[in-house]
């Protein structure tokens, strides 16, 4: 019994720790803020989230080091910007700003929210 518990221990924290950033775990990323934007997906009802807290990226990696990935390696599809904003503030992130800008590529609105880590 001492040894399911221990293994069911030890896969809960390795799942709350699984989500990266550019092969960071998102509760060790020690900045003070971060920012996200969220992208619609094509045939999609779900949305990538990009995630920005001033990490290094590589030149040719394109978008690569923003997004999210689970424990596989797999980018991490939220329903909503809402459900990113909460899981980013239940990993110590709440939102803390929104602004947008204009894309003048196909003069869309992208909208950017600041988060600020909890103290």
């Amino acid at each position: 019994m001492k040894k399911l518990f221990i293994a069911a221990f030890l896969g809960i924290a390795g799942f709350a720790f699984s989500q990266t950033v550019n092969n960071i775990p998102i509760k060790d990323i020690n900045v003070e803020y971060i920012e996200i934007v969220g992208y619609g997906r094509l045939f999609s009802n779900k949305v990538d989230v990009d995630l920005d807290f001033g990490q290094n990226t590589k030149f040719f990696s394109g978008k690569n080091d923003l997004i999210i990935l689970d424990e596989k390696g797999k980018v991490v599809k939220f329903n909503s910007v809402i459900d990113a904003l909460n899981f980013m503030s239940a990993n110590g992130y709440p939102l803390q700003h929104v602004y947008t800008m204009n894309n003048p590529e196909d003069n869309s609105t992208i909208v950017h929210y600041i988060l600020r880590k909890n103290k």
